[in-house]
């Protein structure tokens, strides 16, 4: 009933008057607090992640080592994991830094986010053989399929999209996300060189798990963690590398990534 309405039925004008206002006065409160917009989350208002342990799958060899070493160097808890205990713990004493070694099932156990920086050719049995472990855990993949030959290095395009599809695949009961694929080992391992200037293209599904793995990230001086989407993005990430190959050849550096305007 309208406000004309009502002023030309004097019956009805206390009763309608009183619940119009009532219900108008209600709805337009609630109307007006539906429209008041939430101030948007600041992108770069990130977790404090330094409680967290770390875990690297593939920490003995140059990626996950040199991971492991830029992170234990700024101060979080690493955990290095490898088939064998004995090999993992011999890097983790190499590497010094309360950083610890332990078979990749210990590792996984143990960690509360969990690196996998395996070669290729290993990530799916890897992951296969960890599905228990790494249950409920936080798991980032930076696994870049590639193969080589004599014009030099190409991307892989796995049956599932890309390494970090196979590893969601793979790990239904985990938290998949995808980072830290265009790190150049050497610049990592090299204790002379205080920063990594270089961003990290994070991926996920979960904007609380990118946050956690874009804070992890700018853990390490020079380094931010960039979001780059969702897991079905990471096919192009991971064959990014090949490209950065390329031109570390053909310039004899040791290229990364910047993201400009962000």
């Amino acid at each position: 009933m309208t406000s004309t309405d009502s002023a030309q039925n004097g019956r009805s004008t206390g009763s309608s008057t009183g619940s119009s206002t009532g219900s108008s006065t209600g709805s337009s409160t609630g109307s007006e607090n539906a429209s008041a917009k939430v101030p948007a989350k600041d992108p770069w208002e990130l977790p404090d992640v330094s409680g967290l342990v770390v875990g690297v799958l593939g920490g003995t060899g140059d990626q996950g080592r040199g991971l492991a070493y830029r992170l234990a160097r700024a101060g979080q808890k690493v955990i290095i994991g490898s088939r064998a205990a004995d090999r993992a713990q011999t890097a983790a004493d190499e590497l010094g830094l309360g950083v610890e070694g332990a078979d990749n099932a210990e590792c996984a156990r143990r960690s509360d986010i969990v690196i996998v920086a395996v070669p290729w050719e290993g990530h799916a049995k890897t992951l296969e053989a960890l599905r228990e472990e790494l249950g409920g855990k936080l798991v980032v993949d930076c696994v870049n399929p590639l193969g080589f030959d004599k014009k030099g290095a190409y991307a892989l395009k796995p049956e599932e999209g890309s390494a970090a599809e196979q590893a969601a695949a793979l790990l239904p009961d985990s938290r998949v996300t995808a980072a830290f694929h265009h790190l150049s080992a050497v610049l990592l391992q090299d204790a002379d060189i205080e920063e990594i200037d270089t961003d990290v293209m994070v991926l996920g599904e979960s904007r609380a798990d990118t946050d956690i793995v874009q804070a992890l990230a700018a853990r390490i001086p020079g380094m931010r963690g960039v979001f780059a989407g969702r897991l079905r993005n990471a096919h192009q990430v991971e064959s990014l590398v090949a490209n950065l190959i390329s031109v570390n050849r053909r310039y004899k550096a040791h290229a990364g990534l910047r993201v400009t305007d962000v």
